[in-house]
């Protein structure tokens, strides 16, 4: 039977963080997520949203966000496997892409669903 190798496991994690690194400033969209997070994170802190729903806001804060990293991981590893220009390998591109607007937009619907009740109390006064 193999031993668990815990430095092993603390260095997979560097290798993770390292890997988000690599990726955060310098992707554009996955930016742009992290920044409608923070603001979805403010939100909630000001409406006081409940417990589920800050569990479900925070699932939809890792999906997306994980999903644009494999979109980013996948597009690097095409351009390293297809530098140059080939069908096959845009509609792969494309795919990922499309995964990762799925997820956001079923975030985008969750976020409607949590928050709406909340800023039509307010706009109405009944908060």
């Amino acid at each position: 039977m193999a031993r668990y190798d815990f430095k092993k496991q603390i260095r997979s994690f560097g290798y993770a963080w390292k890997g988000i690194k690599c990726c955060v400033g310098r992707e554009q969209n996955l930016g742009f997520h992290l920044v409608a997070s923070v603001c979805v994170v403010v939100a909630g802190v000001l409406l006081e949203i409940t417990r589920t729903e800050w569990a479900l806001i925070v699932l939809c804060i890792g999906m997306v966000t994980g999903a644009e990293l494999m979109n980013t991981a996948i597009e690097r590893l095409v351009d390293l496997v297809s530098p140059q220009r080939h069908p096959l390998a845009g509609q792969v591109k494309d795919i990922a892409a499309g995964a990762v607007l799925v997820c956001a937009l079923a975030a985008a619907v969750v976020g409607g669903i949590v928050f709406m009740p909340y800023l039509i109390g307010l706009l109405t006064g009944r908060m």
